[in-house]
């Protein structure tokens, strides 16, 4: 792969909701993903990464976790129950956590291990010619997901990852220069 190459995948990957519902991901395309993203930078090679591939019924009982946890909070009822069904837009729900490190700054050093895991994985499925969306754990429910997903205690879920065949292709869009301080 040449530089071209690459920028052009890298162009190429839109954050995607307009996934086909019915069309399965099959097991062995998120394992090909889990494991390309474990390729990512890992200082102290802690391997932090956690994957919980959430799929059929176990998606609505995700939107049921954030939902009531959503709801406890005083969420206005239209957004808990628009998150009680929103997992069913995809057929895979891949939700990917960081583990505790030794030290505050190791913990740190784990999240921005896991994010540059999550792009790899994006990436990947941007070359597989599928569909993906990035999106957060609704605030509050962390310890709720991350026990959802049997991840140890005190795991951050860095993110909740849709999977699935696309529909259409969204329109990319320009973006701002880079800045960039020169020293020297």
């Amino acid at each position: 792969m040449n530089f071209d190459d690459f920028s052009s995948l890298v162009r190429a990957r839109r954050t995607n909701l307009m996934i086909d519902r019915e069309r399965d991901v099959e097991p062995t395309v998120v394992q090909q993903l889990c494991e390309l993203a474990t390729w990512a930078p890992n200082h102290k090679l802690t391997w932090p990464w956690l994957f919980a591939e959430v799929r059929g019924d176990a998606r609505l009982r995700l939107g049921s976790v954030c939902a009531d946890v959503m709801s406890a909070q005083g969420e206005p009822e239209a957004r808990v129950a628009k998150t009680r069904g929103k997992f069913s837009r995809s057929p895979v729900v891949l939700v990917v956590g960081s583990e505790v490190g030794d030290s505050q700054l190791r913990t740190e050093e784990n999240r921005d291990a896991v994010s540059a895991a999550v792009q790899t994985l994006l990436l990947g499925a941007t070359a597989l010619g599928m569909a993906s969306f990035w999106s957060s754990c609704p605030k509050g429910a962390n310890d709720a997901v991350a026990s959802f997903c049997d991840f140890p205690t005190d795991t951050t879920v860095v993110a909740m990852v849709y999977l699935g065949w696309p529909t259409d292709i969204p329109k990319g869009f320009d973006r701002p220069a880079p800045r960039i301080t020169r020293l020297g």
